[in-house]
């Protein structure tokens, strides 16, 4: 199996890189990527940079050149919903856009296409049967903004009540795998929960001076039992 891993960040590349086997960098069109072994799946490693077209299009030049089984994308993301804390990991059993309106369908709706992109079942199986705290399973949604403020949270929260996540890249990379028939799971790791903190660009920013590597065991552990 070939799984294409996809992160936003450079903090979160390398606490990915760190558990693979073996790597090497590769330089491929306009794109540059790890390519090595996790728990003996063949994986592709690539930064995609921050947002929704950024997400897509890297996204869509790795399919290309890797030709993967299954995408997967994790990294950070903020809390909106009182059951989740920071440290805490959210799986999405679906994404959606909440920053959309094409005036007619649902609110993040693009017309066309589903509101909701399902996430892979066979990750949500293997999620469900991990025996870890502080692990979800629920809705992501993206937008093109930091939600640095209650009242932001409020809107997403309005539109989208079960809501445990938002992001700015999973929907846009569910939405490229939905176009070409690739499974895909997303798998964040809450680094700050604007409902509950006045300052949550702080709380933030504190979040990568402590998290422990072990935030990203949950993909590890995912990773052994595909």
């Amino acid at each position: 199996m070939k799984i294409a891993i996809v992160v936003a960040l450079q903090t979160e590349f390398d606490l990915v890189k760190n558990i693979f086997t073996s790597f090497k960098e590769v330089e491929n069109r306009h794109i540059t990527f790890f390519k090595g072994d996790i728990s003996g799946k063949e994986v592709a490693l690539m930064k995609c940079g921050i947002g929704k077209v950024n997400a897509a299009v890297r996204l869509s030049e790795l399919i290309n050149v890797f030709a993967p089984d299954m995408v997967v994308n994790t990294g950070v993301a903020g809390g909106i919903d009182t059951e989740v804390n920071v440290g805490d990991v959210v799986v999405g059993h679906q994404c959606c856009y909440h920053d959309v309106w094409c005036g007619e369908g649902a609110w993040g709706q693009m017309q066309g296409l589903p509101l909701y992109f399902d996430g892979s079942r066979k990750i949500l199986d293997i999620v469900e049967g991990l025996s870890l705290d502080n692990l979800h399973t629920g809705l992501i949604c993206t937008g093109d903004q930091f939600i640095t403020e209650a009242i932001g949270l409020q809107t997403i929260k309005r539109n989208f009540p079960k809501a445990l996540a938002v992001d700015m890249e999973s929907a846009a990379m569910a939405h490229i795998c939905y176009q070409r028939n690739i499974p895909f799971a997303s798998i964040r790791v809450i680094s700050d929960t604007p409902d509950k903190e006045t300052d949550n660009q702080t709380q933030y920013f504190d979040f990568w001076e402590t998290a422990p590597k072990r935030t990203f065991d949950v993909l590890k552990k995912v990773l052994e039992k595909l």
